[in-house]
């Protein structure tokens, strides 16, 4: 069989990412260039180590999740192939998860997700955030509200807002999980929106949208035009 350094120039993954950009190139590809060598015993290059990879763990997900014990079990890969791919996921969960810097700007509510998602995929408990914003919208800093079942006694006004008043924000947004993975708004967080926004009118602070995120998706309340 074949090995990639003997495909035409054009189909090899490092050639293609540096002439056309990383985003042309396939999971399987990308996962190819972090192997760099394939199955010596089998004959099978890296890229066809790199689709076995995605075929056993059922996605590039469930790949990041496994082990070294786990990866380690596939034919062709060993200690140190293990060792970099473990590598490679944490760092994207860092670079995922990097808190947020004041002057920050989101411009849209799947900026919003893609930033929380990678924090809370995985929690098993709700989180409830809030995001200060000065007049600008941009971020002043991120408060952590309540960990728990969202309801009304632990989402309390004051706790959302005295960090919003000690900071001069001039608006907020609102961000929380649902560990089941189905964002779809509860009628507790269709209350708890309805009487934060209220409070936020009477105080001067806006609230711009409730995020509720779920695996590998979310709903915005701002989106779907539920901030009445």
């Amino acid at each position: 069989m074949r090995g990639i350094k003997d495909w035409p120039e054009n189909e090899r993954p490092r050639e293609k990412l540096l002439r056309f950009g990383a985003n042309t190139l396939s999971e399987a590809e990308l996962l190819a260039l972090i192997l760099r060598t394939g199955d010596a015993v089998s004959g099978n290059s890296a890229l066809d180590l790199a689709r076995q990879l995605l075929h056993q763990f059922g996605s590039l997900r469930g790949l990041g999740q496994a082990s070294s014990g786990d990866l380690c079990k596939m034919r062709g890969i060993g200690p140190a192939k293990a060792a970099e791919l473990l590598a490679v996921f944490q760092l994207a969960r860092r670079f995922a998860s990097a808190p947020l810097q004041p002057g920050a700007r989101f411009s849209s509510s799947a900026e919003v997700f893609h930033h929380y998602h990678e924090i809370v995929r995985e929690a098993r408990q709700e989180s409830f955030y809030t995001l200060l914003l000065d007049s600008k919208n941009r971020v002043i800093r991120e408060v952590h509200i309540s960990q728990g079942s969202l309801n009304a006694s632990i989402v309390h006004p004051r706790e959302v807002f005295a960090p919003a008043v000690r900071e001069s924000a001039a608006a907020i947004l609102l961000v929380h999980n649902h560990p089941s993975g189905d964002p779809t708004p509860s009628r507790e967080d269709i209350e708890i929106t309805t009487r934060l926004r209220q409070a936020g009118e009477l105080m001067g602070v806006r609230v711009l949208d409730h995020i509720i995120i779920g695996s590998g998706t979310y709903v915005s309340f701002a989106d779907r035009g539920l901030l009445v």
